[in-house]
């Protein structure tokens, strides 16, 4: 059996160049419930990871989710693969809803989506070796004999890039990188359509994560997977992505093709990350500004009325704090082909002199001129001063 039939058997793979779409998420909740008491527990209120997302994965493309910690993206990948059951909204996969499957059902339905975690120190049981690790899914599934399996684990562990004689091994014998590994052997093990991501590179050191990734990327034209890749660094989301949806306290605030959201970032929020990405040329860099946003994160137990991201706006200090951003809890919409943005002023951020600043860009006068970037930061961001001189 060669290491692409190893991979290859099971369910039924999607023709090359099929761009259809796979999942589909429309009105997604995840609310995880607050109870108070003891013995009589009484809920009191609910902490909203995920309220009311939408968005669409298309087959063998690489959608990313991005936002700060706690914004709800680990949370929307296990909905979607149902490790969490859904507080309301549908998740249809493959033309089929799977919000409320239960039972065999549900297990024969997680045979074509997997999930690659972040942590490969804690997702790796210890007591298990490798080849029961990368093997434990076929056999829950039923998939072969244990002859087959291991002949079918050895395979899957040279597809990634280990020696396929680790099978005896057991987790604590493998450096970061090489777990990680592992952990992608068992995603890979009974051939899904789907793989949820969820960092998996933040616990590695930077020479590694390139190897992971450039792993994923290989794997992904060779088997025609689909991932949802829930990633923090935007720099990593941006080189493995095709699309980008950007989330901030449990909504989605801008969606767009990878390299319209970082040429063109038409949220505030999304302008404010990528002023915090460095650029690669000293140039360009030294004419940047950051935006440094005021004051935490809103609790997700009670989020702001409007739109949740006014009390840390940018945007809205400068148009005066208009009262509609307090009032009216802002959709996502169109502004241009696959670019979706849930801002009230969105069109005021085209253009406008921080997103200039955050990419590096010369700043445009009223009148049309260009001219350079100032030494001192627009009014209503905080000024930048220099590091005192050694002593």
């Amino acid at each position: 059996m060669t290491a692409a039939s190893a991979v290859g058997a099971g369910a039924e793979t999607a023709p090359t160049g099929d761009r259809r779409v796979l999942v589909s998420v429309r009105d997604l909740r995840m609310y995880f419930p607050i109870t108070s008491g003891l013995i009589l527990e009484r809920h009191i209120g609910d902490v909203r990871a995920v309220d009311d997302i939408s968005f669409d994965i298309r087959r063998g493309e690489t959608v990313g989710l991005v936002g700060e910690s706690g914004c709800g993206k680990s949370t929307t990948g296990r909905a979607i693969i149902r490790l969490y059951k859904p507080t309301a909204g549908s998740i249809t996969f493959d033309g089929l809803d799977i919000t409320r499957l239960e039972g065999e059902t549900l297990r024969k339905m997680r045979r074509r989506m997997q999930m690659i975690f972040q942590d490969p120190y804690a997702s790796l049981n210890p007591r298990m070796t490798v080849g029961g690790i990368v093997g434990e899914p076929l056999a829950v599934h039923d998939i072969g004999t244990k002859p087959e399996r291991r002949a079918r684990v050895a395979e899957l562990l040279d597809v990634v890039g280990l020696n396929p004689n680790f099978l005896n091994r057991y987790p604590h014998e493998f450096s970061g990188g090489q777990r990680q590994r592992i952990g992608v052997a068992r995603a890979l093990a009974v051939n899904p359509d789907l793989i949820v991501a969820d960092e998996p590179i933040s616990a590695l050191d930077v020479s590694i994560q390139a190897q992971i990734i450039n792993l994923l990327e290989r794997l992904q034209d060779q088997f025609e997977l689909t991932y949802l890749f829930i990633a923090h660094d935007l720099s990593v989301v941006r080189h493995v992505s095709d699309r980008i949806a950007v989330m901030y306290l449990g909504r989605i605030v801008e969606s767009a093709p990878s390299e319209e959201l970082y040429t063109g970032p038409l949220h505030p929020y999304s302008v404010a990350l990528l002023s915090a990405v460095p650029i690669p040329d000293p140039v360009v860099e030294g004419r940047r500004r950051r935006i440094i946003l005021t004051g935490d994160v809103p609790s997700p137990i009670n989020p702001p009325s409007g739109c949740r991201f006014h009390t840390r706006c940018w945007l809205r200090e400068r148009l005066g704090r208009p009262d509609r951003c307090v009032s009216e809890d802002p959709q996502l919409r169109p502004l241009t082909a696959g670019h979706e943005v849930a801002c009230h002023f969105a069109e005021e951020v085209d253009g406008a002199a921080e997103q200039r600043q955050a990419l590096g860009l010369p700043v445009l006068q009223p009148a049309g001129g260009l001219v350079p970037a100032p030494d001192t930061v627009p009014a209503g961001l905080p000024e930048l001063t220099p590091d005192p001189p050694p002593s």
